[in-house]
């Protein structure tokens, strides 16, 4: 199932991802009942247990889990749902919405490289850097605040944007970041139906936002602002997987596994412990046994 999951909805590095090929349901040959994906996800979210220790004594590496998406999409679902079993203690969650004035005084990278995860922790970004060549650009009236003092005309701005976030993570691979990044793919119907969910369901309508609906006139605009961003940015060191996420169980297995997947490639292990040290802790068991 993985083996087919992890390339189907890789996003190739030659350019060539279209968002109206890329699926928002599963494939039938992928797909599954709701109850199998549940089970299946239990037990990814056990071995990325059990992996998150080792990631955190081995100490080399750190993970970085970016998510992507249109409203309704489900981050916030999917994030609890694969990270549920993992050790607060080795893994922390950013949300970045609307940049305060503190951010706008800097870099748009600034505010995100503030919130890397150190080595032997995951690290995930509910949104992030990437709203800079999406949100941004879909509503350009947003420069204005940032109050940048060389601004290309055209569409220049964007492709030195996704220089600086190609070269960005590949900074980061090459000090052992491991970076993932799942964009999740909604279909405009599915959205309308999560909406009007959010509006009928009085627990939900706290979720609800009117400029949620407003945005949903940009859809196209969204569209096109996501495949060009997954084009220029999904690189091997930092690939893109376009996850189709109207079938919410199916969305969190696939993320869980790719996760899972990646840790087991890095060869995890417990530190060995020395000739020397070892004599140490046989002398200190003996006398903890002796009291």
């Amino acid at each position: 199932m993985f083996e087919a999951s992890r390339h189907r909805f890789l996003v190739p590095f030659d350019g060539s991802f279209r968002v109206d090929g890329a699926p928002t349901s599963p494939p039938k040959a992928v797909s599954m009942k709701k109850k199998e994906a549940r089970a299946r996800l239990a037990k990814r979210v056990d071995e990325l247990d059990d992996l998150q220790r080792r990631l955190y004594a081995d100490a080399r590496f750190s993970v970085l889990l970016v998510f992507e998406a249109m409203d309704a999409a489900g981050k916030d679902g999917t994030i609890r749902a694969v990270m549920s079993g993992v050790n607060p203690a080795g893994c922390q969650v950013f949300s970045f919405k609307k940049p305060s004035y503190e951010e706008l005084d800097h870099d748009f990278l600034w505010r995100t490289a503030r919130r890397l995860p150190e080595r032997g922790r995951i690290g995930v970004f509910n949104r992030s850097y990437y709203e800079e060549v999406l949100v941004v650009r879909v509503h350009p009236e947003l420069l204005h605040f940032q109050r940048l003092p060389y601004r290309p005309k055209g569409r220049r701005l964007w492709r030195d944007r996704y220089e600086s976030i190609r070269d960005h993570e590949k900074h980061l691979a090459r000090n052992g970041t491991i970076i993932l990044k799942f964009w999740l793919n909604v279909s405009r119907e599915e959205q309308r139906k999560r909406f009007l969910s959010r509006i009928d369901e009085p627990e939900k309508n706290w979720k609800f936002e009117p400029a949620d609906c407003r945005e949903r006139g940009f859809w196209d605009a969204y569209m096109a602002a996501y495949q060009d961003a997954l084009n220029e940015t999904s690189r091997a060191w930092a690939p893109w997987y376009a996850i189709p996420a109207d079938d919410k169980p199916f969305m969190r297995f696939a993320v869980a596994e790719i996760v899972v997947d990646a840790l087991k490639s890095l060869g995890l292990s417990y530190p060995d412990v020395d000739h020397e040290t070892r004599g140490r802790l046989q002398e200190m068991r003996d006398l903890l046994a002796d009291e």
